[in-house]
């Protein structure tokens, strides 16, 4: 039996400071950027040659945040509703024996910044600091099957909430809209897939935080609307 060492590659800086909000899988939520920020020896722009032909990449990845839990072979996906068990191989859940996972992310160029090379990427599913372990082409015509189908999830998840900002909420994005030009959207995006766990969906006027950026974003929901009370100033770690 043989072991694998990985080495990281580079490291994410993602506007998703925690687990809650991020989107359950890349592309659902556009108005996101992020960005690799690649480390030696792997800095090496020869090493991207060519890269930028594709649209898109896959990225492996490591489960950072779960490096310290066990693995378990019964998961309770969150597409399910929270409430019904499956195996752990059945779903993307990152309870796995081995904390890795793969990302389809677009490409929008790669960048040489003084000493450090970036490639960014929009509509990842990524927290920030996440390790890179490795980084391919999205091939479409061996990558994307139309015929494929996944019973779990036979489809993208809809929208469930609208969302509305307080007055307060609307002086502050505006006091940040120079340095997060899409903020407002990306706020929409992230509370309009409801990402509170399933439990918590019939408690009305609670209020919920999530941290995107530097930034906090405190909402409370009731009848099917989130209601954005307020965006306050926070340390990105």
């Amino acid at each position: 039996m043989h072991e694998l060492t990985l080495r990281t590659i580079g490291t994410i800086e993602s506007p998703f400071v925690e687990k809650f909000g991020l989107p359950r899988q890349p592309g659902l939520i556009t108005a996101a950027d992020a960005r690799i920020r690649l480390v030696p020896p792997f800095d090496q722009a020869e090493a991207y040659r060519g890269l930028e032909q594709s649209s898109h990449l896959w990225l492996t990845f490591g489960f950072h945040q779960h490096f310290d839990q066990q693995w378990k072979p019964m998961v309770r996906p969150p597409r399910l509703g929270g409430n019904k068990k499956v195996g752990v191989f059945a779903t993307r859940s990152s309870f796995r024996p081995n904390p890795i996972g793969l990302s389809v992310v677009a490409l929008k160029c790669i960048e040489q910044k003084a000493e450090a090379l970036y490639i960014n990427i929009s509509c990842p599913d990524l927290v920030h600091g996440t390790p890179v372990y490795d980084i391919k082409p999205y091939l479409p015509y061996a990558d994307a099957l139309p015929e494929a189908h996944c019973g779990l999830a036979p489809e993208a998840p809809q929208a469930r909430l609208r969302v509305s900002f307080s007055s307060t909420a609307l002086t502050q994005l505006d006091e940040r809209k120079s340095r997060y030009p899409a903020l407002r959207q990306l706020i929409e995006q992230c509370i309009a897939q409801d990402p509170r766990p399933a439990y918590r969906r019939e408690e009305y006027n609670e209020r919920f935080g999530m941290r995107l950026y530097d930034v906090n974003v405190v909402w409370r929901v009731k009848d099917q609307e989130a209601e954005v009370i307020e965006i306050t100033a926070n340390t990105m770690e």
